[in-house]
């Protein structure tokens, strides 16, 4: 799927889950200075920021197909070597990473399996490979509400619980299907405190997404009956809610 929407509507809708998500891919993965790591499908650059941070900028190197997303790293992260790819066609050769990291990018692949093969590709032998996606098969992702409500709403609507990854044990067999070894399955947690509902909805209606796309989508008044089945699922503000994403470690 592209991304083509602005870095700062994709900040304002999953910034704010990816971003405090970052640093516990990273430690899954072992990041530490001294390793070349790869950012596939870095989007605005949550990641990028996290892997600056733990190896320095002149050792990330970043792709992503969305032109704004490959320019907004490019400004916020100086000295980050960023391309316009796909993860099915990595420009790197063979072994060039000690680690390579896909957040939040599986389920969007064009062909998941590919797609981590070339990143088991470009990464060294017994470098490691490290992906997760959101729980939307278990509804524990921070869209599953906003699906909830549009399925009332929607009964035929098709939601991103089917997508690759998405479900418990899925990524696990994309891994070993890509011949990784040794790979473990674990969970990663995020708690976002919303102040507000308007907080929580206004950046559905970015564009951002295929949860977006639907909201943004929709004639006004089924927008606004969309939006106050949302309001009926959720707590009074201000409220907090807990994501579950479901991840995966395997080693080249």
């Amino acid at each position: 799927m592209s991304f083509a929407v602005a870095a700062s509507a994709y900040d304002r809708f999953m910034g704010r889950y990816s971003v405090p998500l970052a640093p516990q891919l990273a430690e899954l993965a072992h990041v530490s200075p001294g390793q070349r790591v790869l950012d596939v499908g870095c989007g605005p650059g949550a990641l990028t920021a996290e892997l600056v941070d733990r190896v320095g900028a002149d050792s990330v190197s970043a792709v992503d197909p969305s032109e704004s997303f490959v320019s907004a790293v490019e400004a916020r992260h100086p000295g980050v070597s960023v391309q316009r790819a796909s993860a099915e066609q990595l420009p790197f050769q063979q072994g060039a990473f000690d680690v390579a990291l896909a957040q939040l990018v599986v389920h969007f692949m064009a062909d998941p399996v590919a797609g981590l093969r070339e990143m088991a590709r470009v990464t060294r032998p017994d470098g490691v490979v490290a992906a997760c996606v959101w729980d939307h098969g278990g509804g524990q992702g921070p869209l599953s509400l906003f699906w909830q409500a549009a399925q009332e709403l929607d009964p035929g609507v098709e939601d991103e619980s089917r997508l690759a990854g998405s479900r418990d044990g899925h990524l696990v067999e994309l891994f070993q299907a890509a011949g990784l070894r040794d790979v473990d399955g674990t969970t990663l947690s995020v708690s976002v405190e919303h102040p507000s509902f308007d907080d929580w909805w206004e950046p559905y209606t970015l564009g951002v997404g295929l949860a977006g796309a639907y909201a943004s989508g929709l004639e006004p008044v089924r927008q606004a009956e969309l939006r106050e089945r949302c309001r009926r699922l959720l707590p009074p503000a201000p409220f907090t809610l807990k994501t579950r994403a479901w991840a995966a470690r395997g080693v080249v």
